[in-house]
């Protein structure tokens, strides 16, 4: 693995893409993309007491079933690299309990599961893992009532908004392609790290806002340090954006004399149906997840596509950050993905 330029790594024994597995929400399952998740729930709360133990079943769920399409035992999956929503990422630390496999838990916010792409490809192309499990998660109903107000409130949203995506998703990283497997032409090819950008924005409803100056940042980057241009890629992906953030990135784009060449979509545009009412659509860390192990790596597959540039994009706040008035900080980490024959 070397460093290209100023911070994109470029995976030298290309990680493959061995399978990977998406439970969606009830709400998500009526979205454009519901007919592509490999579970949809009815019951959010999956018949546990509360949310965030629902949230917990729904990522073992997900992670369960990636390991389960290539016929492995949890124990053969190497290292697990997940992470959440919640304060001190309770929901994949508890789920990590229950597997008993080695575990590296991460919060980049809704950028964790390019995080653990980066990391665990970084892990399996350097020889130190033949295998890594990458998974992330979020919960309407938990995210919500950490975030902003107790659901019981009712409390209407502003146009501007985003709706947390109730889903997990995983992804299961392998130094060689396995026999009888549903994913064998997917490649991890570069990586960027993400920078900390912040605008200033301190409304803790306008994620879109505080994340997109971060995505242009590492879109540009990606770019500049491999000496490619938006053309490059069939798809240019960006994590949960929603509506109004996707506006923003154009607009910042352009100033930047960056053009996307009409590639660019965002997984918090393309999860729910405008007739939803969701406001600017959907976000959380769940969004990316789901979208990538359900719509983007079966495209790449099927040679659909031959490479995306993918992009979940986080904004670094806290409930109580947020209370202080501090401003919202942005990042967002890519991966290069390449079908290859």
């Amino acid at each position: 693995m070397d460093q290209t330029g100023s911070a994109t790594l470029s995976f030298e024994n290309r990680p493959y893409v061995l399978s990977a597995a998406s439970v969606a929400g009830p709400a998500e399952g009526k979205g454009p993309l519901g007919h592509r998740f490999d579970e949809v729930l009815t019951d959010d709360r999956l018949g546990e007491k509360t949310f965030e133990q629902g949230e917990r079943k729904m990522l073992l769920k997900a992670l369960r079933r990636s390991m389960a399409r290539v016929g492995l035992p949890m124990a053969e999956a190497g290292c697990l690299l997940a992470g959440d929503l919640l304060n001190q990422i309770i929901t994949a630390s508890y789920a990590a309990r229950e597997l008993s496999i080695p575990y590296l838990g991460l919060y980049g916010a809704c950028s964790t599961m390019t995080e653990a792409l980066l990391l665990g490809g970084a892990l399996v192309d350097g020889g130190y893992q033949s295998r890594a499990l990458c998974a992330a998660c979020s919960h309407f109903s938990t995210a919500e009532r950490q975030y902003r107000f107790p659901l019981e409130m009712g409390t209407t949203a502003p146009p501007h908004a985003q709706r947390t995506v109730t889903g997990a998703g995983a992804v299961l990283l392998g130094a060689s392609p396995l026999p009888h497997t549903g994913f064998r032409h997917v490649r991890l090819e570069a990586a960027t790290l993400g920078r900390v950008r912040d605008l200033g924005i301190t409304d803790a409803n306008n994620m879109g806002a505080a994340m997109a100056p971060a995505a242009c940042d590492t879109i540009g980057r990606h770019l500049a340090d491999r000496g490619m241009g938006a053309e490059d890629f069939d798809w240019i992906v960006t994590g949960d954006l929603g509506d109004f953030g996707s506006r923003m990135l154009q607009e910042l784009a352009r100033e930047a004399g960056l053009p996307l060449a009409g590639r660019h979509m965002d997984c918090g545009s393309m999860v729910y149906r405008p007739e939803q009412g969701y406001n600017c659509r959907g976000s959380g860390c769940g969004c990316s997840a789901i979208v990538l192990a359900g719509h983007v790596l079966p495209e790449l597959e099927k040679g659909r596509v031959k490479r995306v540039l993918f992009l979940s994009t986080g904004a670094l706040m806290s409930p109580l950050s947020a209370c202080q008035g501090e401003s919202i900080p942005g990042i967002a980490h890519a991966i290069s993905l390449v079908h290859e024959e």
